[in-house]
């Protein structure tokens, strides 16, 4: 039984000293020497004529994959300083030199693939097949070939340098805004982060109130926000035009290896079956007393009067769960509690939202998150430790090898929250709050289908918007209006047009669509926790083999070694989205 639980993370024991730490300084200072040194070597290879001479290209493939290792510590820890208080002036500034260091490192890494196209192709097919490389193999292969579909490295070279000052200043002056922005609650002025999780209150008026403040908070800012999306997206499209890259979904897609064929398939299967969706949208409203729901009453809870839990408790319940399905995974969460890797506490200047993040060097994990004592906190918890956890089964891989797409990334988070969830409903002591988390649990679909969904229609539609000059705010609010229309079918009384301000992920200048993949994850891991219950123990065995391969091949090859599937057909998604729509049918039954 876990008690006295830190609700801060240790940070100190990666470099101590925090944004002041010495050690970091003199560990950035070295990474700086050691780009120079690294370019100058890849400058110098010279191309293998057969595979007797190739042992240099081998050990610069393995040293810039050590070099990697460390460059993702010093960034992870970076970003947790930025996370942990947005106003930490002197994070803000490491975090400029950690993206220049990045595009040095970039320049590095386009020269190394632009020699490895020029490599015949012969030699190259002995260099795969060799001890060292063929762990490698697809991540080699897939490098080489996105190589040559870009522009040469002088080019490219340039683009990572001016993206400095240029893309990724974009976001920075995103996240730099959100950090000035207070919501104005009981008089208090929350962050963005507090006021979020206000909106979840059970109190309608107290909701209400909140996103009214929530949407003028974000309207004071809207010029400048629309500013840094307007020019996010210029770039793309001009860097795309450049690459002769006629889509632009063309680098999501491929990031996350898949299909535009999978993707199609995903959102068709979705969009046929988003009926009782609805119905449940309506029930709810029904329960509550209401005409119909308005977006912030999407997620509220059916009793005013929300019971909550304490981080142990939450801490606890997870860890139960967890050693249910594996004790594997529950040795893993202990630790990671024990050695206070989870960030929870509930204060002011924290960032908004959750994530979990990799230290590869320390062979560690942190969590992020703001915990306020619900049920969906909870949910929360358990699905960023189970992106700790997969993180855990890939460690011993080569770093390259452990590079997996944001889509198979959500797959081990969702499958943890989904453990979570099931649990909560069951054990459940009163039926009253059964069906709040037989709710709670519904509403994670209705943000696949519905809010996930109309993210993807409204950029998809700001792109093409994008490509005839610049969108302003009103357009903006208009097209965000309209994707949440068409997503939740019109079944709402009132949406959220500033949802685009608001939603740091259109934001990301290191993943391009930052939607789709959630979806997929949700449903991909829908599809694995059935399999999971129908097979019981012996399953634990087939997951960790899944998640070990999710860095190394497509998610077309991924299911159909592990799971025997075809994901270009409706089959897979049909039976994982029958899965998501029990859930609703039984709610729709108690209810009656």
């Amino acid at each position: 039984m876990l008690s006295g639980l830190r609700q801060t993370w240790d940070l100190e024991s990666i470099f101590p000293g925090g944004s002041e730490s010495p050690e970091l300084a003199a560990y950035m200072d070295t990474l700086d020497k050691d780009i120079a040194a690294l370019k100058t070597r890849v400058a110098a290879l010279q191309l293998p004529a057969t595979m007797a001479v190739a042992q240099p290209w081998v050990d610069m493939i393995d040293d810039i994959q050590e070099f990697s290792r460390r460059f993702r510590q010093m960034g992870a820890f970076i970003g947790c300083l930025n996370s942990q208080n947005v106003k930490d002036q002197k994070a803000k500034l490491l975090a400029g030199r950690s993206g220049q260091m990045g595009a040095a490192f970039g320049s590095v890494q386009t020269l190394l693939d632009a020699k490895l196209l020029q490599i015949a192709a012969p030699v190259w097919a002995e260099m795969l097949q060799s001890e060292k490389l063929q762990p490698l193999a697809f991540n080699l292969q897939e490098r080489r070939r996105r190589a040559d579909a870009k522009m040469g490295p002088e080019k490219e070279s340039l683009v990572g340098d001016l993206s400095v000052d240029g893309y990724h200043a974009w976001g920075t002056l995103y996240n730099t805004i959100v950090g000035r922005i207070t919501v104005p609650v009981g008089g208090k002025p929350l962050s963005v982060g507090q006021a979020f999780n206000q909106m979840s209150s059970g109190d309608r008026e107290v909701r209400k109130t909140v996103f009214t403040e929530w949407e003028k908070a974000w309207g004071e800012q809207a010029e400048l926000i629309a500013a840094s999306l307007n020019h996010l997206a210029g770039y793309r499209i001009n860097l795309y035009k450049h690459r002769g890259w006629d889509s632009i979904l063309g680098e999501p897609l491929d990031n996350n290896r898949m299909t535009a064929e999978t993707l199609n398939t995903m959102w068709d299967v979705i969009e046929q079956n988003k009926g009782p969706v609805v119905q449940y949208l309506q029930r709810k409203a029904k329960l509550l007393n209401l005409p119909g729901l308005a977006w912030y009453d999407v997620d509220a809870p059916l009793t005013a009067s929300t019971s909550k839990v304490s981080f142990d408790w939450a801490a606890n319940f997870v860890l139960e769960q967890f050693g249910r399905f594996s004790p594997r995974m529950a040795d893993f969460t202990k630790m990671a509690f024990e050695k206070s890797w989870v960030e929870a506490e509930d204060r002011p200047g924290k960032r908004p939202g959750a994530f979990c993040t990799g230290f590869p060097a320390a062979g560690e994990s942190r969590v992020f998150m703001t915990f306020g004592g619900s049920m969906g906190n909870v949910s929360t918890l358990a699905h960023e430790l189970g992106h700790a956890y997969h993180g855990s089964i890939m460690r011993e891989l080569p770093p390259m090898a452990q590079g997996y797409a944001m889509n198979v990334a959500e797959t081990a988070s969702t499958f943890a929250e989904m453990i979570v969830a099931d649990a909560a409903v069951k054990a459940a002591p009163t039926p009253e709050e059964r069906l709040a988390l037989l709710a709670d649990k519904v509403e994670r679909t209705v943000t696949m289908f519905m809010n996930i969904h109309s993210r993807f229609i409204f950029e998809t539609g700001f792109y093409e918007q994008r490509k005839r000059g610049l969108v302003s705010v009103d357009r903006l609010n208009e097209l965000m209006e309209n994707a949440q229309k068409k997503a939740f079918h019109d079944s709402l009384t009132e949406y959220h047009p500033l949802f685009w301000a608001s939603k740091l992920h259109f934001y990301s200048t290191g993943q391009p669509f930052y939607n789709f993949p959630y979806t997929f994850g949700y449903l991909f891991s829908t599809g694995i926790y059935a399999r999971a219950m129908a097979e019981g123990p012996t399953f634990e065995r087939k997951y960790a083999d899944l998640l070990a391969d999710t860095g190394r091949m497509n998610v077309e090859d991924l299911a159909a070694k592990h799971l025997g599937v075809d994901l270009r057909k409706p089959d897979f998604w049909q039976s994982a989205v029958d899965v998501a729509l029990a859930d609703i049918n039984e709610f729709l039954k108690v209810t009656e």
